[in-house]
């Protein structure tokens, strides 16, 4: 089965940092994006960064500036380097594996259980 586990999260005052990271197992070759949404309290699944075969990088216009996305594709690990955080990055965010082309997202095959970010003022 494919199983992807998020882990990471925590809570931390504004302007702090906070490293989330995605263990992938049971993948096969052929999924060529991972990343990230997340879904804040009373507000709609969005997504936030993701890296695609070629590790082209796309990051949600919120967190551009903020957030690093990184692979490692030998390991099948996504990481997700939150800086700067604010208040409004809280949110529950999942980690998803499936295919898209530039930043956009074709389908999402895979998805965590999701890893809980608490940013505080």
């Amino acid at each position: 089965q494919v199983e992807l586990v998020e882990s990471g999260g925590g809570s931390v005052q504004a302007g702090g940092s906070l490293t989330l990271s995605c263990a992938a197992s049971g993948l096969i070759s052929s999924i060529a994006c991972m990343g990230w949404f997340r879904q804040g309290p009373g507000k709609e699944r969005e997504g936030v960064a993701s890296t695609d075969a070629g590790e082209f990088l796309a990051y949600a216009d919120s967190v551009k500036g903020r957030f690093t996305v990184s692979r490692d594709s030998a390991k099948n690990i996504l990481y997700l380097q939150m800086n700067n955080l604010k208040p409004e990055d809280t949110a529950m965010y999942f980690c998803t594996v499936g295919d898209c082309y530039g930043g956009s997202w074709l389908r999402m095959d895979y998805w965590g259980k999701g890893a809980l970010v608490i940013v505080s003022s």
